[in-house]
């Protein structure tokens, strides 16, 4: 009986939890089903206040068009650069002498680290719609999209054709195409302009290079990735508008509400759209200027390339061996011309700075501060070939230090931005740049009291630094210069 008991009772037992069991899991399954209901719920939601948004900027892009003409694009300094520029005695003498507790100056030597590169990011979606392969300044990416962002626009252009094309846009699965711009902007480190490239370069090859189309749909996806964009039409194109942050030269813009808007390009050729029609309004809680603040990997590939300079300084020759990457030479060729402060407080790409740097730390050890800062000079006035923009470009063309490293000439305000960098990086120095008509140099801020030119600024005294003058020494200004106030540009990290 004791056993037919126990038995009894393990039956009980196995019965209650399996009991116990079902209700567990159906108290689960409801759970899930309430959440995924709750899911959907939202998704719902979301999606009808997407769509909400969309038909509300449909009904306002079939409107609020007028018509405006673009003002051309401002010139920075339309005076002429020098063809030839004035070569300065030679002198050998110690620019330290009569100054026997001059000490050595502390010259910065970068650490040689392992720099963490940009990676293509792995697909973040599942693969489906068309694929799209890009070469993005050197590195290969794959998109995948929904087809029905190809549209083809074979109406004579108008606003109705324009809102015609946003609202089939909108209606397209445009969010999976999203998640890839976003996710491969933050593995490649992409800055703004980089970013908006990216979207033009992805719109030319969805739309088979037609350009029309092409900044259609990068309106379209530049307005859903949070950034102020606009389009602008006449009768045979469209131009895109973007605002930015920074002041840009020789790009075509309107104002609306004391904000610029510029007709950009990213192929380095400027539009003259002329008088066009555009809407004076903003998708909703859109609210992102372009920033154009250049950041240490934007646009880099990993293709090396390399360039020998050479030079002398007090008697003795000096060989430097100038690394540069082939990917940000092409992406600095896409930017829009912008205000000096920008270029002097541009970042480096560390593959090209630390090598440099290195080599130039090693030959100024023991020299003074005012002796480093003359070897500086020496350095980007006799390594580098002069010449205009106009001769070698064509137009005005500022260029970033990596540019002025790879080019085979460069001007004045190159050599500036460039000597600016090596004298703030490798001697720890304050630097500005200095502004005459049709010449740009720079002055230092030495710790010790440097004779010869020099401009105050901030209560501070900068001694002339020309890395144009050939062989001249810190505190030589070019003699046609003399008569002229110089104008002082500082390293602008902001950009403003």
């Amino acid at each position: 009986m004791k056993a037919l008991n126990f038995s009894n009772g393990w039956i009980v037992l196995v019965l209650l939890s399996c009991s116990a069991t079902t209700n567990a899991n159906d108290d689960f399954q409801q759970w899930m089903q309430q959440q995924s209901a709750g899911l959907q719920v939202q998704q719902k939601e979301f999606q009808d206040y997407r769509d909400k948004r969309d038909k509300e900027f449909t009904a306002f892009l079939k409107a609020q068009w007028k018509a405006v003409d673009i003002v051309k694009g401002e010139v920075r300094d339309e005076t002429p650069k020098p063809v030839s520029i004035p070569v300065a005695p030679d002198v050998p003498l110690s620019p330290d002498a009569g100054q026997p507790d001059v000490k050595p100056v502390s010259v910065i030597v970068p650490d040689t680290q392992a720099v963490k590169k940009p990676v293509v990011a792995p697909p973040v979606v599942r693969a489906r719609g068309k694929r799209a392969d890009i070469n993005f300044f050197g590195k290969a990416l794959v998109f995948y999209f929904d087809d029905r962002l190809t549209k083809t626009v074979r109406q004579r252009m108008n606003k109705e054709t324009i809102s015609d094309y946003w609202s089939s846009l909108s209606r397209a699965d445009y969010e999976d195409l999203l998640q890839q711009l976003k996710a491969q902007k933050q593995a490649l480190q992409l800055n703004d302009w980089a970013y908006a490239a990216l979207i033009y370069q992805l719109a030319e090859n969805i739309n088979h290079k037609r350009r029309n189309e092409s900044a259609l749909l990068s309106w379209f996806l530049m307005t859903k990735s949070g950034y102020r964009a606009r389009v602008a039409y006449n009768d045979t194109a469209v131009y895109l508008l973007l605002p930015s942050r920074q002041e840009m030269f020789e790009v075509p813009y309107f104002t609306f509400s004391g904000k610029r808007y510029y007709a950009v390009a990213f192929d380095g050729k400027p539009r003259q759209p002329g008088r066009v029609f555009t809407y004076d309004g903003e998708y909703p809680e859109v609210t992102n200027d372009f920033d154009m603040r250049v950041t240490e990997v934007a646009g880099s590939s990993d293709q090396p390339g390399r360039r020998h300079l050479s030079f002398s300084f007090e008697g003795k020759q000096y060989n430097i061996d100038v690394n540069y990457d082939r990917g940000r030479i092409k992406f600095f060729h896409s930017y829009p011309q912008l205000g000096l402060p920008m270029y002097f407080g541009s970042a480096v790409y560390k593959p090209t700075a630390t090598p440099l740097q290195k080599q130039l730390a090693a030959y100024m050890q023991g020299m003074s501060e005012q002796q480093a800062v003359n070897f500086l000079l020496r350095f980007v006035q006799t390594a580098l070939e002069y010449e205009t923009d106009e001769k070698q470009f064509g137009e005005e063309n500022y260029l970033f230090p990596e540019e002025t490293l790879f080019y085979p000439y460069s001007d004045c305000e190159d050599r500036a931005i460039l000597f600016a960098w090596l004298v703030r990086s490798l001697l720890n120095l304050e630097v500005v740049g200095v502004e005459y008509p049709g010449h740009v140099a720079t002055a230092v801020h030495f710790r010790q009291t440097v004779k010869g030119d020099a401009v105050s600024y901030r209560g501070l005294s900068y001694t002339i630094a020309d890395p144009t003058y050939i062989n001249a020494r810190v505190g030589m200004t070019m003699p046609d210069l003399r008569q002229y106030k110089a104008k002082v540009i500082t390293a602008d990290a902001e950009g403003s």
